[in-house]
Formats: structure tokens, C-alpha cells, sequence
């Protein structure tokens, strides 16, 4: 599996940004995907995940109620609806599914201004 994440860049605190995670080489349907997130200086974080089957989705506590997590099927595609950005939302990220292996993404870099 390759996923490919985009829609990362730059914006003032209070905006949005809408993160994109395309597979290629094997269907996500069924699989839960997250998004993680690593900001410079820290460890890799949890951020959001929506589960295969049902679609649940689990946040963290700090982007809980402004960040959406999402998926297309049919695109082989989850996203990340991030609103209300805080500057302590700046980080590289990432996603991530569990198949018979852990794949991640490239990561893509969210830079929030102050």
C-alpha cells in the first residue's frame, strides 16, 4: 500500500485546511485509517482515525470538535477537515493504516500562523 497525503501548507490561525490521503496498490475499505501528526522537537502524536467497517471515528482531546476525520470509498481516500487552526496545530502530518503491515504516508507539513 503507498498513501499519498496532501493538502497541507500554510494558514492564519482561525483557518482551515482540508488533508487528503490517497492509497494506491490495495483498497483501504475495511481497514481503520488515522492521521498522526509531529511537530518539530516532539514525539509523534495521535490525531483522528475512522475505523473500517462501522466508521467511527476516535479524536484527540485537543482537535476534538474541529477536526473531522472522513472517508470516500470510492476514491480509496480519507480526509482531515481541520478547522478553527490553533498555531499549536503546526506539525507534519502523517497517515497511516494497518494491513498485514504499518504504512504511513509522506506526511504533509500544516504550518499555522499566529
Amino acid at each position: 500500500v503507498q498513501l499519498q497525503a496532501s493538502g497541507g501548507g500554510l494558514v492564519q490561525a482561525g483557518g482551515s485546511l482540508k488533508l487528503s490521503c490517497t492509497a494506491s496498490g490495495s483498497s483501504l475499505r475495511g481497514y481503520t485509517v488515522a492521521w498522526f501528526r509531529q511537530a518539530p522537537g516532539k514525539d509523534r502524536e495521535f490525531v483522528a482515525a475512522i475505523r473500517g467497517r462501522s466508521s467511527r471515528t476516535t479524536y484527540q482531546d485537543s482537535v476534538s470538535g474541529r477536526f473531522t476525520i472522513s472517508r470516500d470509498n470510492a476514491k480509496n481516500t480519507v480526509y482531515l477537515q481541520m478547522n478553527s487552526l490553533k498555531f499549536e496545530d503546526t506539525a507534519v502530518y502523517y497517515c497511516n493504516v494497518v494491513t498485514i503491515k504499518n504504512y504511513w504516508g509522506q506526511g504533509t507539513q500544516v504550518t499555522v500562523s499566529s
